[in-house]
């Protein structure tokens, strides 16, 4: 019979990992608080181990691979570590903007270096902006993750005038009780997704 601790110990290691991702990379930005309110979600939720992957620590250059990506023949050392650190989740919230009717140009990039890492693993989007909070660089993004075989849930998390919910004092992030609940149903969906395609990335070859 296993004790306590055992079976602690097993419902941990059996949670399927997620990783949070921050988009935007430029210097005055403001995801970071973003990303930061969003990994707090999933700590609530406790249905995960999670990560916080912020790329402007990441700080890819614009691809350079001389191969395919689905080759998985990596030339570069950037490369081989953005490789591994995705390779990680199974499952990722993406954590975008809005520019120009779209998403940041790095998360694109991030995205295009990549093909099997993606495969078969859901994705929530928690997108932010003015008063369409993020949601065309969404709709743009869907097909992409598409395309790498990733499943684009339809629960996320819209924050229009997401400036209003940063605190002038504190500098904390807080946009309210709609969008936290909404981050639960997103993850509530992640989870079950994550755990369905468990058997294809099991299948996936190395």
């Amino acid at each position: 019979m296993q004790s306590l601790s055992d079976l602690t110990m097993t419902d941990i290691t059996q949670k399927p990992h997620l990783q949070v991702v921050v988009a935007s990379t430029r210097p005055a930005r403001k995801g970071a608080l973003v990303g930061a309110w969003a990994l707090e979600q999933v700590r609530a939720h406790g249905g995960f181990t999670d990560e916080l992957v912020d790329l402007a620590e990441v700080a890819l250059p614009m691809f350079d691979e001389p191969h395919h990506p689905r080759l998985g023949r990596y030339e570069h050392a950037h490369t081989g570590a953005w490789s591994e650190l995705a390779s990680k989740a199974d499952a990722y919230v993406f954590v975008t903007p809005e520019y120009d009717h779209g998403p940041p140009a790095a998360l694109l990039n991030a995205l295009q270096y990549l093909v099997k890492e993606w495969a078969y693993k859901p994705v929530g989007f928690v997108s932010y902006g003015a008063v369409a909070g993020g949601t065309r660089a969404v709709q743009l993004l869907k097909p992409v993750v598409t395309a790498l075989r990733m499943m684009p849930i339809p629960e996320g998390v819209v924050i229009p005038f997401f400036t209003k919910s940063i605190d002038s004092e504190t500098g904390a992030f807080d946009p309210g009780e709609i969008q936290e609940r909404g981050a639960q149903a997103m993850l509530d969906e992640l989870k079950r997704w994550a755990e369905a395609l468990k058997s294809l990335r099991a299948g996936q070859p190395a």
